[in-house]
C-alpha cells in the first residue's frame, strides 16, 4: 500500500497551484462574484496558530464558493507600517524596511505552505510607496472636503511608545500595544472629522444584518448618540458664561452647582480674581497630571475645589457655585455639567462630600418615596419646577428645550461618545502627512502632483517624544508650494489604522498608478461578501472602515454604503485556559505543526475543534486525531481503488461523478450508501453556506468515512455497489477539498482524473435520495416507556431529542425538568434521564 507522504504531496500541489495561478481572479459578469477578505496581518515575523485558524476558515469558505461556481476574489496583503518594526530597529539596529520585508517573505512562505488559496498577484504592503502614496492622496481629499483639521488638544500619550494614541487605542486606561498607563498631554494634532458621519454610522448599524450582534452593540455603545440640550449659565459677575450639555434638562430646577473639568479652557479665567487662586490651580495641575479615565472611573475618589465664581441658572436666576470636579471629562459635551444631586448619584456623592445642597424636583410616577441617601435617576413627575411642575419628564424636556431656545440661552442637540479621530503619530515608520508649514502662508497642502512624500531612509530612530523625521533637514526643509519661500514639512506620520481602513478596495485594483482604484472595477467586487477578523477590532478598525466607506462613497469612488455584507469574528486559540502568548510560554509553533503533521492536518484541526466564532482550546490529542482521520481516509481509498475503477458507467453532468447506468435498480446496501452520501452533501453544503458551521461540516465528512468504511467491510461485488462506492468516495473527496486540499487533490488524481479538484464543480444532491425511510423509536423517561416517535431512518441524536421535546405527551412526563443525560440507540431507543 502506498504510504501517505504528506510533505511530498503538499509541496507538489502548492507548486502546481502557484505555477498555474489557479486562484487568481478577474472581473467576470457571467458568474456571481464572491469577495472574501481576512483582516490583513502585521508582518511580525511568524504566523501563529490564531493566524492559522483565521486563514483556514477563510480558505475553506473561499474554496467551497469557488467549487460552487462563484467567481472568488481571495487576496492577501500586509499591514506593514507600525511601531513593532521601529522598535525592532532600535533594539537590533536593523532598518524597519529590511526587517519588514524579511518578515513578509517568511510569512508569505508560511501561508503558501498551508495551501491557502490567495490571489498572490494582488499582494501589496502598506509600507511600500505604491500604497502609501494613496494614503496621502486620500488625506488631501479629506482636507479639501473639510474633513481634516489641525488643533491643539489634550491627547492620550503612551510614554513607552513615545506617541499619541486614539481614544479607541486606549484599553482600560492603558496602551493597546504595550499596556503602559496612558497619560494626557496637550499637543497640536491632525484630526479627521469622523463625528460628521456619527449619526449615519449609528443609523447604519441596524442594516448590518449579517454582522454579529455583539459587534453591533459595541459599535452602538461606542458611537453613543444621546439627545440633549446645550444650556448657557451666565456668570454672576463679568461677561460670558458656562455652557453645559445635559440629557436631563427636566432636572434643571434641582441644579445646585456647576462642575467643570480640570482641563476646561476657562478654568484659569474663572480663578483669576480668587484669593485662593494658587490653591485652586495646584489642585487643577495635580488633576491634569492624572489619567482622566481613571479619575472618572466608577468607584474612583471624587474630588473638587470651589473656583470662587458663580453662574446663574437661566430658568431660576439662582446663582450656583462653580466647582472644578475631577470626574468631569473635558471631551464629554462641553467639559462642564450642571450638578443635580437629587437625580444623579455621582453628583449626590460629591455634593454630600462637600456639603452642597440636595434639591429633589422629580418624584416617582407611582407616588412612592425615593430611597433615603440615593438619587432618584428615573423619569417621573416634576415638582418645585415652576411652570413645568406636574409635567411628566419626557414632555417637560420638550417644553424646557423650547423655552431655552426661545429665551436665547439654549438649544437642542445630539452628542456622541465618538470623538474626532486624531491621526498624528510621533514616530518614523508610517505614512508622512502631506502638509507644509509656511510662516507667510500658514498651513499649505502638498500639491497632488508632488506626491508621494517619501519616507527618508537615513534616519536615526529613537523614542524621544517627537518624530525622528524632525531631525532630517533634507526632509524637513522645503519651499512653500504657494509662495516659494522657506517652509518646513509636517514631521508626524499617520496612525497606521488609516492604512487599514480602505485596503480592501485597493485589492480590487492593486496596480493602478493613476488612482487608489478604478471605480468600475471596485464596483464589481464590493461590498465584501465575507470579512473575517477578531472581535477586538469592533470599535477601532471596523468603525473607521465603515467611516471610510461612506466618505469614499461621497467622493464618488464607491457605490456601496457599508464595506462588508457578512462579518465573522473568529474566536481565539487558547492553551491551558489562556490566550497563546510568548510571555505565558504557551505558544504552539505553526511551522512545527506543519512539519510534524502536515498542512492538511493543521488546517483540519483548526476548523474541526470548535465552531469558528468560539475560542479553540489547543489539544495535541485532537491534532493527532485529525492526522489519524486523514491516514484512515488514505488507506480506505487505496483499498477501494481496485473496486471502483469505472466500467461501463456514464458521467453525471451535474456532479461529474461516475454513476451506474441503472441508477434505479441498486440493491439495498448500495441504495443506503447513496442516501448517506447525499445527506452528507446536503449537510456540508449548508454548513459551508451562510451559517459557516465548519466544525460540523468536518464531522459530517468523518461520518461519511465511517459509512464508506463499513460498506467496504461488507464486501463490494455488484456493479451497483461499485458505482455507489465510487460516488461516495469521490463525493467525500469533494467535500473534504476545502478543508484539506492537498490530500484531496492527490486522491482525486489517483482516481484517474486529470483535472484539479479545486476547479471541479461542487457535488449536487438528488432529492429522491434525501427522502428517508421512517422508523419507530421508543422514548423512555428515566427508563420508563413514555412514547413513540416516527423518525427518519438514521436520524441523529440532536434531531431525535428535538422531536421528543416537541411531542406533547413526552413533554408532560418531562414536566419542565432538565435532561441530565441522553441514551440514544439510532433507529431504536431514546432514553432521557432527568433530574
Amino acid at each position: 500500500m502506498v504510504e501517505y507522504r504528506f510533505a511530498e504531496i503538499e509541496r507538489r500541489w502548492q507548486e502546481r497551484w502557484l505555477k498555474e495561478k489557479i486562484f487568481e481572479a478577474r472581473e467576470d459578469d457571467t458568474r456571481p462574484k464572491y469577495y472574501l477578505v481576512e483582516m490583513l496581518p502585521y508582518p511580525s515575523g511568524r504566523i501563529h496558530m490564531g493566524h492559522v485558524r483565521n486563514y483556514s476558515i477563510g480558505d475553506a469558505v473561499a474554496r467551497a464558493q469557488r467549487m460552487q461556481g462563484r467567481n472568488v476574489l481571495h487576496p492577501m496583503g500586509w499591514d506593514s507600517f507600525g511601531l513593532p518594526a521601529e522598535n525592532a530597529a532600535i533594539a537590533h539596529g536593523v532598518h524597519p524596511h529590511k526587517w519588514t520585508e524579511e518578515n513578509i517573505a517568511y510569512m508569505r512562505q508560511q501561508m503558501q505552505s498551508l495551501g491557502l488559496s490567495y490571489a498572490w498577484s494582488r499582494e501589496f504592503a502598506a509600507h511600500r510607496v505604491e500604497y502609501y502614496r494613496w494614503n496621502q492622496w486620500l488625506f488631501l481629499e479629506l482636507h479639501r472636503r473639510d474633513l481634516v483639521y489641525r488643533s491643539e488638544r489634550l491627547v492620550n500619550w503612551c510614554e513607552s511608545c513615545g506617541t499619541v494614541l486614539a481614544n479607541e487605542q486606549v484599553k482600560e486606561g492603558t496602551c493597546w500595544r504595550c499596556e503602559t498607563p496612558v497619560t494626557q498631554r496637550k499637543r497640536d494634532q491632525w484630526f479627521i472629522r469622523i463625528t460628521r458621519y456619527a449619526q449615519e454610522l449609528l443609523d447604519g448599524i441596524d442594516r448590518l444584518e449579517h454582522w454579529p450582534d455583539r459587534v453591533r452593540t459595541m459599535q452602538r455603545n461606542w458611537i453613543g448618540g444621546s439627545e440633549g440640550a446645550f444650556i448657557e449659565f451666565p456668570l454672576e459677575t463679568g461677561r460670558g458664561g458656562i455652557k453645559v450639555y445635559t440629557t436631563r434638562i427636566d432636572t434643571i430646577f434641582g441644579a445646585t452647582a456647576l462642575f467643570v473639568s480640570p482641563e476646561h479652557p476657562d478654568v484659569e479665567a474663572l480663578v483669576e480674581e480668587n484669593p485662593e487662586q494658587d490653591l485652586v490651580m495646584a489642585f487643577v495641575e495635580k488633576q491634569r497630571g492624572l489619567n482622566p479615565l481613571e479619575r472618572a472611573a466608577e468607584g474612583a475618589v471624587k474630588e473638587g475645589i470651589f473656583t470662587g465664581r458663580r453662574a446663574r441658572n437661566p430658568f431660576t436666576g439662582e446663582a450656583l457655585p462653580i466647582w472644578v470636579a475631577n470626574f468631569v471629562l473635558v471631551e464629554y459635551g462641553t467639559g462642564a455639567v450642571m450638578a443635580v444631586p437629587g437625580h444623579d448619584q455621582r453628583d449626590y456623592d460629591f455634593c454630600k462630600e462637600y456639603s452642597l445642597p440636595v434639591r429633589p424636583v422629580i418624584r416617582p410616577l407611582d407616588g412612592s418615596e425615593p430611597a433615603e441617601g440615593v438619587a432618584f435617576e428615573e423619569d417621573g413627575e416634576l415638582f418645585n419646577s415652576g411652570p413645568f411642575s406636574s409635567l411628566k419628564s419626557p414632555e417637560a424636556r420638550t417644553r424646557m428645550v423650547k423655552a431655552a431656545q426661545e429665551g436665547g440661552f439654549g438649544s437642542a442637540t445630539v452628542q456622541y461618545r465618538l470623538k474626532d479621530w486624531g491621526i498624528s503619530r510621533q514616530r518614523y515608520w508610517g505614512t508622512p502627512i502631506p502638509m507644509i508649514f509656511c510662516d507667510k502662508c500658514g498651513i499649505v497642502p502638498v500639491p497632488v502632483e508632488d506626491l508621494p512624500v517619501r519616507l527618508p531612509e537615513k534616519v536615526k530612530i529613537e523614542v524621544i517624544g517627537s518624530s525622528p523625521l524632525a531631525r532630517v533637514p533634507e526632509f524637513v526643509n522645503v519651499k512653500c508650494p504657494s509662495c516659494g519661500g522657506k517652509a518646513r514639512r509636517e514631521t508626524d506620520t499617520m496612525d497606521t489604522v488609516f492604512d487599514s481602513s480602505w485596503y480592501f478596495y485597493r485589492y480590487t485594483d492593486p496596480r493602478n498608478e493613476s488612482a487608489p482604484f478604478d471605480v468600475s472595477v471596485t464596483a464589481h467586487w464590493t461590498p465584501i461578501d465575507l470579512y473575517i477578523g477578531g472581535i477586538e477590532h469592533a470599535t477601532l478598525h471596523l468603525i473607521y472602515a465603515r467611516f471610510f466607506c461612506k466618505v469614499l462613497r461621497d467622493m464618488g469612488l464607491l457605490r456601496v454604503d457599508e464595506p462588508a455584507d457578512h462579518l465573522l469574528t473568529q474566536g481565539m486559540v487558547i492553551r491551558d485556559g489562556a490566550k497563546m502568548s510568548k510571555s505565558k510560554g504557551n505558544v504552539v509553533d505553526a511551522d512545527a505543526m506543519v512539519e510534524r503533521y502536515g498542512a492538511d492536518t493543521t488546517r483540519l484541526f483548526a476548523l474541526f475543534a470548535a465552531p469558528p466564532q468560539r475560542d479553540l482550546e489547543w489539544n495535541e490529542h485532537g491534532v493527532e486525531g485529525c492526522y489519524r482521520f486523514l491516514n484512515r481516509l488514505w488507506r480506505l481509498v487505496e483499498r477501494a481503488r481496485p473496486l471502483i475503477a469505472p466500467e461501463g458507467g456514464g458521467v453525471d453532468c451535474v456532479s461529474g461523478l461516475v454513476m451506474p447506468e441503472t441508477a434505479g435498480n441498486e440493491d439495498a446496501r448500495a441504495l443506503e450508501l447513496r442516501r448517506l452520501t447525499h445527506r452528507k452533501i446536503e449537510r456540508v453544503t449548508g454548513d459551508l453556506g451562510e451559517r459557516i458551521h465548519l466544525n460540523t461540516a468536518v464531522a459530517a465528512i468523518m461520518e461519511l468515512l465511517n459509512g464508506v468504511s463499513d460498506f467496504v467491510e461488507g464486501g463490494v461485488e455488484r456493479p451497483s455497489e461499485k458505482a455507489s462506492l465510487r460516488e461516495a468516495v469521490e463525493v467525500m473527496v469533494h467535500l473534504l477539498a476545502p478543508f484539506a486540499p492537498h490530500i484531496s487533490e492527490e486522491i482525486w488524481q489517483g482516481l484517474g482524473h486529470p483535472d484539479l479538484i479545486s476547479c471541479r464543480s461542487w457535488p449536487s444532491t438528488e432529492p429522491a435520495l434525501l427522502v428517508m425511510d421512517e422508523v419507530t423509536v421508543i422514548v423512555q423517561v428515566n427508563g420508563k416507556l413514555r412514547g413513540r416517535l416516527s423518525l427518519p431512518r438514521g436520524c441523529e441524536q440532536d434531531a431525535a431529542l428535538e422531536a421528543a421535546r416537541a411531542d406533547e405527551g413526552i413533554c408532560r412526563h418531562l414536566n419542565g425538568r432538565s435532561v441530565r443525560r441522553v441514551v440514544y440507540v439510532p433507529d431504536k431507543l431514546l432514553n432521557l434521564v432527568v433530574a
